[in-house]
C-alpha cells in the first residue's frame, strides 16, 4: 500500500462555509492514500454538482486495513481486545467529547453531503451520536457472564469475550448515525473495527475520524475504508480473517453478504434491511389530525429515505375520507427546497441514480392502476438542478400494484383502506418485510392484539419513527438478521466461553472402579 498521507481538502459547504475534511483511507490512525490512487468524486444533493472528491479504496486496502486491526487486536495482553474495560469507556466519552464541541460544523457536513435538513442533522442525527457513543461508554465495563453452581463438585462460569476483528458497512441515509451505531458498540466490548462508508455521503464519518485519533484511541484498534459496495464492501465480506460482519442497507447484498460469509470462514453476520412498513389507523383514534400528522412525519422524515419510513397507511373505511382530506393537506404545504433554509421542509433525494429509481417507482405505481393524488412531479429544475421530487400520495391501489411490495426509499406513500381488524392485520403482515409498523387507536386492548399480530421488529402505538441508542432495533422476515441497538446488540459482538472446573471430587469414567 502507498505510504503517502493525504492531506485534508476545503470542501465548500451548502450554508457557504469552508471546511477542511480528511479525504485518504484511516488505517493505523493516519490518513493515507489508497492502494491505487483513484478517486470518487463527491456531490452537493442540493445543487446536482461535485464539491470534492476522496480517496477510493478497494479490496488492497481492506486487507491492509484488517492487518492493522488484528495487530492493534492481539499483540499483546496490554492491547485493545484485553485492556482493562473502564479505559476503553473513557476513551469512547472523549470521542462524544470532541464530537459534541463540533457538532454545528458536524451537522453542515452531513446536510451538505446527503441533503437532509440542516436542523435534522443538528438536532436529530449528531445528538443522537453523541448520545450513542456515550451510552455505549457506560456498557464497557459491565460485560459480564455468569456462574453456575448447580452441578455438585463442578464450578462453571461463562466469559464474554470480543469476538476480534469486526467488518462494518453503512449506508448513506444516515452516515453519522450508523457510524455510530456500528462503532461504539463493537469498541466497547473491545473488538477492532474496520468500517466502509458509503460511496455517496462519506464526509462526516472522515470528519470524525480525527476526532478519533484526538480522543487517543491507539493505532489500528478503528479504520476506515472510503470505497464501493461491490469492491470495498465486497473485500469485507469476503475477508478470511474478519471474525465479524455487520451491514445496513439493501436485501440483495445481504444476501450478498451471507452467502460471502458461507463461502469464506463463517464469519458471524448482521444484517439491518429495508422495510415497507405499515402505518395502521383506527376509526376510534383520537385525534385524525394528529394521526395524520404523524403520517406526515413518517413518510416525509430525510425525505423517505428511511428503511421504517410508513409508506403504506391503511386506513379505517369508515375515516377514511376525512384522514385522507387532512393528511393530503399536510402534503401539499411541505416546503421542498434548500436544506439550509430553516422554512424547508423537505430537501432533495441523496443521488442522480436514486432520484431516477424512486421516479421509476412512481411511474410503475401509475402503471399499474393507481390514482396519483397529490405530487409525483420533478422539480429539479425548477429548484436549481438539485435531486428534488414532490410529495406523492396513492390513493386507490390494488393488493396487486408492485409498489405496495417494494421499498420506494421516497416521499411516496400509498394509502389503503380496510374494514375490520383481520383485514388489517392480513394486509400489514402481507410483504416479505418486517422492519416497522405502527398503530393508532385510543383502543388499549386493540392496541395490544395489534402489536402482538405484526409480525415486525418495531411496533409504534400513536407515534411514528421514534428510535433510540437504547431500544433494539431490527427486522422479521427479510427485514434483517440480529438487532441493533440497546443491550442487545452487544451481544452481536461478543463469543461466550463456558469454563468449566473439576472442584476435586469428580473422578474420570476411565479411572478404576
Amino acid at each position: 500500500m502507498s505510504s503517502k498521507a493525504l492531506e485534508s481538502t476545503t470542501f465548500r459547504l451548502g450554508n457557504g462555509k469552508d471546511v477542511r475534511i480528511p479525504i485518504g483511507q484511516f488505517i493505523n490512525n493516519e490518513f493515507v492514500d489508497s492502494v491505487s490512487g483513484a478517486r470518487m468524486d463527491v456531490y452537493n444533493p442540493a445543487t446536482g454538482k461535485v464539491i470534492g472528491q476522496v480517496s477510493e479504496g478497494d479490496g488492497a486496502d481492506v486487507d491492509v486495513a484488517v492487518k492493522a486491526a488484528r495487530a492493534a487486536y492481539e499483540k499483546d495482553n496490554r492491547a485493545w481486545g484485553f485492556m482493562k474495560h473502564y479505559e476503553r469507556g473513557v476513551l469512547l466519552n472523549k470521542l462524544a467529547d470532541l464530537i459534541e464541541a463540533n457538532r454545528e460544523e458536524l451537522a453542515a457536513i452531513e446536510a451538505t453531503d446527503t441533503g437532509k435538513l440542516y436542523t435534522q442533522a443538528l438536532n436529530r442525527d449528531i445528538m443522537g451520536v453523541i448520545k450513542t457513543i456515550r451510552y455505549y461508554a457506560g456498557y464497557a465495563d459491565k460485560i459480564m457472564g455468569h456462574t453456575y453452581n448447580a452441578i455438585p463438585g463442578v464450578n462453571a462460569y461463562t466469559k464474554l469475550e470480543p469476538m476480534g476483528v469486526c467488518g462494518q458497512v453503512i449506508p448513506w441515509n444516515f452516515p453519522a448515525s450508523m457510524w455510530a451505531w456500528k462503532i461504539a458498540p463493537a469498541l466497547a466490548t473491545g473488538n477492532a473495527v474496520v468500517i466502509k462508508s458509503a460511496e455517496n455521503t462519506p464526509l462526516s464519518a472522515l470528519k470524525m475520524c480525527e476526532y478519533v485519533r484526538e480522543a487517543g484511541f491507539p493505532p489500528g484498534v478503528f479504520n476506515l475504508i472510503t470505497g464501493r459496495g461491490p469492491t470495498a464492501g465486497q473485500a469485507i465480506a469476503d475477508h478470511m480473517d474478519i471474525d465479524k460482519v455487520a451491514f445496513t442497507g439493501s436485501g440483495p447484498v445481504g444476501r450478498k453478504i451471507l452467502e460471502a460469509s458461507a463461502k469464506s470462514n463463517l464469519k458471524r453476520v448482521t444484517l439491518e434491511l429495508g422495510g415497507k412498513s405499515p402505518n395502521i389507523i383506527f376509526d376510534d383514534v383520537k385525534s385524525v389530525k394528529e394521526a395524520a400528522e404523524w403520517a406526515l412525519y413518517g413518510i416525509e422524515m430525510n425525505v423517505g429515505q428511511v428503511c421504517v419510513a410508513g409508506t403504506r397507511i391503511l386506513v379505517q373505511d369508515t375515516i377514511a375520507e376525512e384522514f385522507t382530506a387532512e393528511f393530503t393537506k399536510l402534503m401539499s404545504a411541505v416546503k421542498v427546497g434548500d436544506p439550509f433554509d430553516p422554512s424547508t421542509t423537505q430537501g432533495p433525494l441523496v443521488s442522480a441514480p436514486h432520484w431516477d429509481r424512486v421516479n421509476g417507482w412512481v411511474k410503475i405505481a401509475c402503471e399499474d392502476g393507481a390514482t396519483l393524488a397529490l405530487g409525483g412531479k420533478d422539480l429539479r429544475e425548477e429548484l436549481g438542478g438539485g435531486y428534488y421530487i414532490s410529495p406523492t400520495i396513492f390513493t386507490g391501489v390494488k393488493k396487486e400494484n408492485r409498489v405496495l411490495a417494494n421499498e420506494v426509499f421516497g416521499p411516496v406513500v400509498s394509502i389503503q383502506t380496510f374494514s375490520t381488524e383481520e383485514e388489517a392485520i392480513e394486509e400489514a403482515n402481507r410483504t416479505s418485510y418486517g422492519l416497522a409498523s405502527a398503530v393508532f387507536s385510543n383502543n388499549y386492548e386493540r392496541i395490544q392484539r395489534m402489536n402482538d399480530a405484526i409480525r415486525a421488529g418495531t411496533v409504534w402505538n400513536n407515534i411514528y419513527n421514534f428510535t433510540s441508542f437504547a431500544i433494539p432495533f431490527g427486522g422479521y422476515k427479510e427485514s434483517g438478521i440480529g438487532r441493533e441497538s440497546g443491550e442487545a446488540v452487544l451481544y452481536n459482538y461478543l463469543e461466550t466461553k463456558a469454563v468449566i472446573s473439576n472442584m476435586g471430587n469428580i473422578r474420570s469414567p476411565m479411572a478404576p472402579a
